[in-house]
């Protein structure tokens, strides 16, 4: 069964695959990804408002002006702000659910699917609803306040609410993905270890701390990559509510680049906040796959 001839002809099928599959692959890769990145490194050092060709060479000038800005400061504050909601808020929430609904009763599969809902919805669809949700004219909030005879705020033009009315709205939108994730996990177990696990005396809660949350722990440390990345990236949600506003309480590092960088034909100053949020991406990603994920 392991003479050579078998393991040169696994060999040669292994090396017929690499040839066959990794260049399309690798031309992709290349082409929207490397590149992009490059030519956004390349614009990052010139003062370019997209017109004709770079010319103006500054150096790192733009990289020591996104650095000096306000409003940066309190992107990158916001983001990690939403990094920490997502992980002390929402994958909690997510997996409280997912270990209540992964059992089977009548009903479950529609609590599934009505907690999913939300992440279905499409982003900006998302951001304009809740828009109206938070109007303090004619919203939901609005109406309950009145309700209780009290003044209705306005969430999204205050400085000091507006990312309050945006880190609830991420919670309540991708909340059920992550639950998703964790109610796959929990069907997958062995569910005769928590039966072992109860025989020999353990209670609901040991089974479920000794047990089952050691067997889903691959599945939380995915959970939390996808968590801080999609934290960081987040854009799509922004916009519709607030566009980084007021006085950019609001912006992330993504609403920043397209209100500071694109909108205002700062295509130099843009690039270069693309390339630092790029470097944060690719710092964390390498840093968590090489101490949280290199056994999975």
């Amino acid at each position: 069964m392991n003479s050579p001839a078998i393991r040169r002809a696994a060999a040669s099928g292994q090396l017929t695959a690499v040839v066959l599959f990794l260049p399309p692959a690798l031309l992709l890769f290349t082409l929207f990804v490397v590149l992009p990145v490059g030519e956004a490194a390349w614009y990052s050092v010139y003062n370019w408002n997209g017109f004709g060709r770079p010319s103006n060479w500054i150096g790192l000038d733009n990289y020591r002006y996104v650095f000096e800005t306000r409003a940066f400061g309190l992107a990158l504050r916001n983001n990690f702000l939403i990094i920490a909601v997502s992980l002390a808020i929402q994958l909690p929430l997510a997996m409280t659910l997912a270990i209540l609904l992964a059992e089977k009763f009548r009903g479950a599969v529609a609590l599934r699917m009505l907690f999913f809902l939300p992440y279905v919805l499409a982003e900006v669809a998302t951001g304009l609803i809740f828009s109206f949700v938070y109007d303090g004219d004619y919203g939901l909030v609005a109406a309950i306040w009145r309700f209780f005879g009290a003044e209705p705020p306005h969430l999204l033009a205050s400085t000091q609410t507006s990312m309050l009315a945006i880190l609830i709205v991420i919670v309540w939108k991708y909340f059920g993905f992550h639950m998703m994730l964790f109610i796959a996990a929990l069907q997958g177990q062995d569910r005769n270890l928590v039966e072992a696990a109860r025989i020999d005396g353990a209670s609901r809660w040991q089974a479920l701390r000794h047990v089952t949350l050691p067997l889903l722990y691959p599945t939380i440390r995915l959970s939390v990559f996808f968590a801080v990345v999609g934290s960081l990236q987040l854009f799509d949600l922004v916009m519709p509510l607030t566009r980084g506003g007021p006085a950019d309480s609001s912006q992330t590092m993504v609403s920043f680049l397209y209100s500071h960088g694109v909108m205002r034909m700062r295509i130099g100053y843009g690039s270069a906040i693309g390339v630092i949020l790029f470097l944060i991406c690719v710092t964390f990603a390498a840093t968590y796959k090489r101490w949280f994920m290199r056994d999975d």
